[in-house]
């Protein structure tokens, strides 16, 4: 595995730390006067979803990982399983809860998601910027509600709480944020 020095972190790499995998999603450089450089990140544990920050040194090397990743079709939900079939071979996988985290708010059936893969073994999936969604349940939209400030909850088919606006209504499809878990927009 490659060794790079840790002021060449970058959000988005997988790196190996303490024998874990972690998805690095904030890196911040800092100069404390005359102390040292640090490199400050935030990091996302990829088995069990928990998010930490670390200090590196300046100096520290890390370990950058590449994953394999191949585009998957979502299938269906049972018994906490999370069914996947690959777009070219057709071979199904079914990941758990845990190894796709946040990711199971977004997965609607047929949605193509790429799928991460270390050392063969699935271990999460990669979502795309934004997906589109059906609410289900809301307070009704209120008259005239043209300014997007005011914002109530709204529960999507996946089960997923999102703020929208208050001109949003049952049935209306909306385009949510899979980073922030936001209402982007309404989907056309």
């Amino acid at each position: 595995m490659p060794l790079i020095p840790a002021t060449q972190l970058r959000a988005g790499m997988i790196i190996k730390h303490q024998n874990d995998l972690y998805r690095v999603s904030n890196v911040v450089h800092v100069t404390p006067g005359n102390w040292r450089g640090m490199v400050q990140t935030r990091m996302r544990n990829l088995r069990s979803g928990v998010q930490i920050e670390n200090r590196f040194r300046s100096e520290d090397r890390v370990e950058r990982v590449t994953l394999e990743q191949h585009e998957m079709e979502f299938l269906y939900e049972s018994d906490g399983l999370y069914h996947f079939m690959n777009t070219e071979t057709f071979e199904q996988i079914a990941l758990d809860a845990e190894a796709l985290g946040d990711a199971t708010q977004y997965l609607t059936p047929n949605l193509r998601v790429q799928v991460e893969f270390y050392e063969g073994q699935p271990i999460g999936v990669s979502l795309p910027k934004t997906v589109d969604l059906r609410v289900t349940e809301t307070e009704p939209a209120l008259k005239g509600a043209t300014v997007t400030n005011v914002l109530k909850p709204a529960v999507v088919e996946t089960g997923a709480t999102v703020q929208v606006p208050g001109f949003i209504s049952v049935g209306d499809v909306i385009r949510v944020d899979t980073e922030t878990g936001e209402y982007v927009s309404r989907a056309k």
